[in-house]
């Protein structure tokens, strides 16, 4: 049950990421979706979407990393 819980911890933003990566991708073409006056404003929330999900995902993986031991010397917690 708790490996369930963390896919869906990690699914979740990937999805926000996936849907950032789509709203940006549908301003380069000029399309314009429902909830968005401007183009510009569909990039940048698609842009946000896109990193805050790719920032959750890749601190998820080093934090993991971390407490693993996982990582390079610089990045161990000192103390």
């Amino acid at each position: 049950m708790i490996r369930i819980f963390a896919l869906l911890i990690m699914v979740i933003p990937g999805i926000a990421a996936v849907l950032g990566v789509k709203l940006m991708r549908d301003m380069t073409f000029g399309i314009l979706q429902d909830p968005f006056p401007f183009l510009w404003l569909q990039f940048l929330t698609g842009l946000i979407f896109f990193l805050g999900g790719l920032s959750f995902i890749a601190g998820f993986i080093f934090y993991r990393d971390r407490k693993r031991n996982k990582v390079q010397d610089r990045f161990k917690k000192k103390g």
